[in-house]
């Protein structure tokens, strides 16, 4: 049986538009929140999406 991890599903947000993605991340490895520059499908371009609650 795998074990509990710390591993968590985590909502980036763009900062441009109201598009989101869905990732994990390990939350005792990296506890500061995280900014990713991804597509953003509305705006066709490349933005950053931060972490949101």
């Amino acid at each position: 049986m795998a074990k509990k991890g710390a591993r968590e599903n985590v909502k980036l947000k763009s900062t441009e538009s109201e598009e989101c993605y869905w990732t994990r991340k390990n939350k005792r490895n990296t506890t500061e929140r995280i900014e990713l520059k991804k597509y953003d499908a509305t705006l066709r371009k490349h933005v950053i999406f931060k972490e949101a609650k």
